[in-house]
Formats: structure tokens, sequence, C-alpha cells
């Protein structure tokens, strides 16, 4: 029996017309299935955690949506029972449909996830934080501080997002969002505390990302098979006493981090503790967490059963 959570608006309309694709096929294989549409947000954690109550019945959702869909249900899922995801994604390029490899066409992610040919095991994260109270959240792409999440956050309530997404404009729009914050930014003194033992400090800190999985140094050729997951997750930080030379990093970002910059330190660990002088803007896999001066990060690794492919 597959659970298939579908956020019908999802990359203006693309999740609904996935999932009629979906739906056809699921009744050609006559197939059985219940499906879940979402409407408001936080709909999807809440299926998720009613579907996962039942501990000791094996589930395997599939979710049909954009990068913010799948982090409801992450962090509503209940990974105590025999819990198998699947993902379609139904937005628009990020960190987390790149690390799912998806394929361009829609049979081909349908044949995917009804037919799988394997399954991996997969890391999450998880930032705690907060002031007055203290609160958890997972993510399963990445996470961003300072200028990273500031763009996450102005595009979370741009009023054009809508009919730059129609116009399949929505990366012009984030570099002109990337460039609009990087002229406002203000750089911010801080530490990281890499593992519990090393300390590292930075006086200009202009954002911080957090990307689960490790530094690939090199891209594995067709037919290889993509190193599995192994409890470690890359944290770049962009420090430079010039702004200026934080005009390609900011450009990469939002395509995702995929060479050095000058000004951009990387580190591999399991778990990083970050301390800042002021609060900046948090996000996890583009959903906002307000902002934040203190916060802890860890990687639980190899939790999560996905279809792969």
């Amino acid at each position: 029996m597959y659970q298939f959570i579908v956020n019908p608006s999802a990359g203006t309309g693309k999740g609904y017309r996935i999932w009629k694709r979906l739906e056809k096929q699921l009744e050609n294989e006559g197939r059985e299935y219940r499906v879940f549409f979402t409407e408001n947000r936080g709909d999807a954690a809440e299926i998720a955690r009613a579907l996962t109550a039942d501990k000791n019945e094996p589930k395997t959702i599939i979710i049909v949506g954009g990068e913010g869909t799948y982090n409801e249900v992450l962090n509503g899922v209940s990974f105590k029972g025999m819990v198998t995801l699947g993902y379609v994604p139904a937005g628009f390029r990020n960190a987390l449909s790149r690390r799912s490899r998806p394929h361009s066409k829609v049979r081909v992610q349908c044949r995917r996830v009804l037919h799988p040919q394997y399954y991996e095991l997969l890391d999450y994260g998880v930032v705690t934080c907060g002031e007055d109270e203290i609160f958890n959240r997972r993510f399963a792409g990445r996470c961003g501080v300072g200028l990273d999440a500031a763009v996450c956050h102005n595009l979370l309530c741009c009023p054009v997002r809508s009919q730059m997404n129609r116009l399949h404009m929505t990366g012009m729009l984030k570099v002109v969002l990337a460039l609009k914050q990087l002229a406002l930014a203000r750089p911010v003194r801080g530490h990281l505390l890499l593992d519990g033992v090393r300390k590292v400090e930075f006086n200009y800190i202009y954002f911080i990302t957090i990307r689960m999985g490790q530094e690939k140094k090199k891209r594995p050729r067709r037919g290889q098979e993509v190193p599995e997951d192994s409890g470690k997750m890359t944290v770049y930080v962009a420090n430079s006493s010039l702004k200026r030379r934080m005009f390609g990093p900011v450009l990469d970002v939002i395509a995702g981090v995929r060479k050095k910059e000058r000004g951009v330190r990387s580190f591999e660990c399991s778990e990083v503790a970050v301390h800042l002088e002021r609060p900046l803007a948090v996000h996890v896999d583009g959903e906002s967490c307000m902002c934040q001066q203190d916060m802890q990060i860890r990687c639980i690794p190899r939790k999560i059963r996905m279809i792969s492919a």
C-alpha cells in the first residue's frame, strides 16, 4: 500500500499534474494506494505524523511536492517503525532535488518510485536553537545562516514569486534577491565548534551553509554508484573583509556550492555548534527558522530509507 502526500500547488500546479500521471499509472497496474492532498502549511507534517503513529506496521510514503513539502514530512514522520520514503520533486531545482538525483521526465520519475531498483540509507540533520523556547528542526538538504537564509526568507514573502514561477524565471529572481541581500549584508564575528573539539573563529562572516553529505571530490561517472552517506556533513563559511569577494560565493550558493571560492572555507564534521555576535536569519531546506544567534547542528546517520534508482 503506497501512501502519497501530494502538494498540488507545488511548482505552480506542477504537483497536481505529476500526481495525475502517477494516478493513471497506479490504476493501470492495479496498485493499492491512498492519497492525501495538502492545503495549508503544516498539513504534510500532520499527515506524516498520523501515518507513522502505528510503529508496528511498515509504511511506504511517496512525497510529491517541493522542498518545503519534503521538509514538513521529514519533521512529522516517526522513524521508530519501518518507514520507506520516496520523493518526486514537483518544485524547482534545489539542494534537496539535486541530492535525490531526479530525472527530468515525469514518466521516469513515476517508474522509479513504483518500481524501485534499490534503496539508500540517507543522513538527515537536526538544528537545535531558540532562546526562550528550545526547538529542533530536521532537514535533508541544507541549512543556511546569514545571507543564504536571508535570500530564502526574502523569496518566501516575495509578492512576484508566483508570477516568476509561471514564467520559469525563479533562478533569475533568486539572483536578484541575492544581489539585493549582499548589498544590505553586514558581516558578523563568530566561531564554530566542530565535533566538540575544534574551535574556529571568524571576523567577517557573511553566511554559513551546512549541506548533508560530504564534499564530493569528483563527480561520479555514468554507471558508477554514488557513495552512500557516512554520517558526515559539509560546513561552508563565507568570510572576507572585502564584500566584493562575496559576489562569486553568493551566486554559487544559490545554485549549490560547487567550487572553492576565495573567502570560503569548508569543513567536514558530524556536529557543529555556531555562535554569532548578533542574530542572523536561519533556514532549513528553504523554510524559515527566524533569526538565531546560537545553534547546534548534528548529523543523524543513515536514518532515512529512501527509494532510489
